[in-house]
């Protein structure tokens, strides 16, 4: 047999023929390969595949992510920068689980990327003796080829040939290595080159272009303008301890007295009920809608102290000090502006203010379901008519 001879191939013209030609080839020898020009059903079982180990090297680099992460936020978190944060304690599972997800798959995918390009694929070798073949060139476009390896234990040139011939092959070839694929009869193609000087020269040679690139940009591109403008902006940092801009050497300043913030509107009768009984008019329509409104303010804010109903008979008697009726004569006698007041600024310093919880329109609404509680439980003669 020829030291030049890599294999046997045989080319068939139809999916069922190589099929049947791989599960004859599979009970007598081992070192075999098939090529079609789109998967075939079934093929992996004909050949005898076993799974692929891909899935342990991805298996492999996904637990070392996972022991990682975890072992990196356990040192930080317990031993070289505590953090207390609500009472949690400092190895806080459920607050590492993003990021140990997020570890995992990273090496992962890059992992098996790599194990994939570079012990599967044997690269940077990418030499191969079917390359440039008429057998590669007919696989890939309308045959279905099969070769068994020249390695093979039980491989014999002839009785390979006549296996093919016996299975309908349309050709039969022999597949012979390149000249410069041998060298002192070592088949280069199944070498792993990763450190071959030429790929190893190569590879540094890149890694040392790019991090110049990458150090000439960082540490000096950006600091030259105009890149450096965003950097050397004419302000002040908030938290920076001094400046010279002012006297006392703070840039974080108070607002001027007196400023009103853009669309806010300050409560000027803040601490004056009566002078707001007096002077504030209630501009709400009284209409179904506004009514409407008001109900589901006063059962969202209201309710829980003053009850459903204003009667002072909320579900939360007992927990805080019960609040009046809203249908004492005291409280129907209050002005639309003096309930306002107390929804807005609060009272006795008991019920809160809800000036950040109700807009101004909520609140005037909110008054105005008062009433119609208040009327409610305390109908006139003409109310009934």
């Amino acid at each position: 047999m020829s030291k030049n001879l890599f294999a046997v191939a045989g080319l068939f013209n139809t999916p069922d023929e190589i099929i049947k030609a791989s599960k004859a080839v599979n009970k007598q020898y081992k070192k075999f390969d098939v090529n079609t020009p789109y998967p075939v059903h079934g093929m992996d079982s004909a050949m005898g595949l076993k799974s692929s180990k891909l899935g342990y090297f991805a298996l492999a680099f996904g637990l070392t992510g996972m022991l990682i992460a975890l072992s990196l936020m356990t040192w930080v978190t317990t031993k070289e920068y505590p953090l207390v944060i609500g009472g949690k304690p400092f190895f806080s599972l459920p607050a590492f689980i993003p990021i140990t997800f997020e570890l995992t798959v990273l090496l992962a995918s890059i992992g098996t990327v790599l194990s994939m390009i570079f012990i599967f694929f044997k690269l940077p070798n990418n030499s191969h003796p079917i390359h440039d073949t008429n057998y590669m060139k007919s696989v890939s476009n309308d045959k279905y080829g099969i070769y068994v390896l020249a390695e093979d234990d039980n491989f014999d040139a002839e009785k390979v040939k006549a296996l093919f011939a016996s299975l309908g092959a349309a050709d039969i070839s022999e597949i012979l290595y390149n000249e410069d694929d041998l060298e002192e009869d070592v088949q280069v193609y199944q070498h792993f080159k990763i450190f071959d000087k030429k790929f190893v020269v190569g590879l540094l040679s890149i890694v040392v272009v790019v991090s110049g690139l990458a150090y000439y940009m960082l540490n000096k591109l950006f600091y030259m303008a105009p890149y450096n403008w965003m950097m050397t902006q004419s302000k002040v940092i908030p938290q920076a301890p001094v400046s010279d801009n002012f006297a006392d050497g703070f840039p974080m300043r108070n607002p001027v007295e007196g400023t009103v913030a853009k669309g806010f509107m300050p409560y000027e009768y803040k601490g004056k009920p009566e002078e707001a009984e007096k002077n504030l008019i209630n501009p709400s329509e009284v209409t179904p809608e506004n009514l409407a409104l008001g109900k589901i303010k006063f059962d969202i804010y209201c309710s829980p102290c003053h009850g459903y109903f204003g009667k002072g008979d909320s579900r939360l008697n007992g927990q805080f000090p019960n609040p009046p009726s809203l249908h004492s004569e005291k409280a129907r006698n209050f002005k639309d502006g003096r309930i306002f007041h107390i929804i807005t600024d609060g009272q006795n310093n008991v019920m809160p203010g809800y000036y950040k919880q109700l807009s101004r329109d909520d609140r005037w609404a909110v008054v105005n379901y008062v009433r119609v509680l208040q009327r409610s439980l305390n109908a006139k003669e003409e109310d009934l008519k």
